[in-house]
């Protein structure tokens, strides 16, 4: 693993909401890499899509997947997604399913993922959500196909009370992603963002983990603070990285 494999969520940056300024801060971060979110980008309507697509790549902006992408069994609706990513020349979606809707919408997406060659990652949205805990990851696995795995968000992990790096450990073989954020915890055990590895991540640990394994899917950081002022946060978290990685 090189710093060069470090993307960055488009949802840090949401107050900028023009993808040519988006690219700029990702430039200016010291990064080449983004996974899209929604708001940057409307996943439905196809005729956006090389359009995005190029203001990236004019950028030198490497597209690495989208999400998180909310699947409920609706085909004809989520192809355009997976079309998206192809387009971009990405394998990679992070992926929420919709409790409503299973398992026909495990069906669904894995067809979609055969189709177009696409690895699909549960993001696991804290303890509060149904795909939050370590267990219920373990049932969707045993109940679909490889195409299905996990987009790893290590903060959630934290707030769940579960350890992300004992995940990466455990899901090794469907890790498909994953989100690098820091949280520390509030009395109440409310999470707020900080500088990755200043909070309950060791992200030491972590990176030694990913360089043992040869971990090959995206890595994508993540700060959800400071929403109108990201980028000075956000460097911080790249020389967090840089610095574990020179001491790895």
């Amino acid at each position: 693993m090189t710093l060069g494999d470090l993307a960055v969520q488009s949802w840090c940056l949401r107050h900028f909401k023009e993808n040519e300024k988006v690219a700029e801060l990702v430039r200016e971060c010291g990064l080449s890499r983004i996974e899209l979110s929604g708001v940057h980008a409307d996943f439905t309507d196809d005729k956006v899509f090389d359009k995005v697509i190029a203001i990236y790549r004019k950028a030198g902006i490497s597209i690495v997947g989208i999400g998180v992408q909310a699947l409920a069994g609706n085909a004809l609706k989520e192809e355009k997604y997976f079309e998206f990513v192809k387009r971009a020349g990405a394998r990679a979606m992070s992926v929420d399913f919709n409790l409503d809707t299973v398992p026909a919408c495990y069906r669904t997406a894995e067809k979609l993922a055969d189709k177009y060659d696409i690895r699909l990652g549960i993001h696991n949205h804290g303890g509060q959500h149904w795909l939050g805990s370590s267990t219920m990851l373990r049932h969707v696995f045993a109940n679909t196909s490889s195409r299905v795995g996990l987009f790893l968000d290590t903060a959630w992990a934290l707030a769940s009370g579960e350890d992300p790096i004992a995940w990466v450990e455990a899901f090794r073989s469907r890790l498909y992603g994953l989100h690098i954020k820091d949280f520390v915890f509030d009395r109440a055990g409310r999470p707020q963002d900080v500088v990755v590895g200043t909070g309950n991540l060791d992200l030491g640990r972590l990176l030694s983990l990913l360089e043992q394994s040869r971990y090959d899917a995206p890595i994508v950081l993540e700060y959800e603070g400071d929403v109108e002022d990201p980028v000075p946060a956000l460097k911080k978290c790249v020389a967090a990285v840089k610095n574990k990685l020179a001491q790895a």
